[in-house]
């Protein structure tokens, strides 16, 4: 199983950046996803959450109306569209997925955001 996330950088505070992650090795469509960071010195927090078809989704409340999580089950893609972006989101950004919604069995390695002010 493979989880390879991707498309971090960086970016000025105001800017967009949209964060993806290639899933291989697993039943896609079986799994939850979501998308999890850790700032320096900082424990990791969840940030994001998608169901199973993609119909459901849910966000922690420092990046709702911000982020967007999606997911494309005919490409095991999940997608993070980040908005407006702070400099508190500078982060190592990682995707992770589950059979069970809030359990999350297999972990990718991060890509690294960094907002400047």
């Amino acid at each position: 199983v493979q989880l390879q996330a991707f498309g971090g950088g960086l970016v000025q505070a105001g800017d967009s950046l949209t964060l993806s992650c290639q899933v291989s090795g697993l039943s896609f469509r079986n799994y939850v996803f979501g998308w999890f960071r850790q700032a320096p010195g900082k424990e990791r927090e969840r940030v994001a959450g998608i169901n199973w078809s993609g119909s459901s989704t849910n966000y922690e409340d420092f990046v709702k109306g911000r982020f967007t999580i999606s997911r494309d089950n005919a490409k095991n893609m999940v997608y993070l569209q980040m908005n407006n972006l702070e400099p508190e989101d500078t982060a190592v950004y990682y995707c992770a997925g589950g059979l069970v919604v809030g359990t999350f069995d297999y972990w990718g390695k991060g890509t690294l955001v960094t907002v400047s002010s």
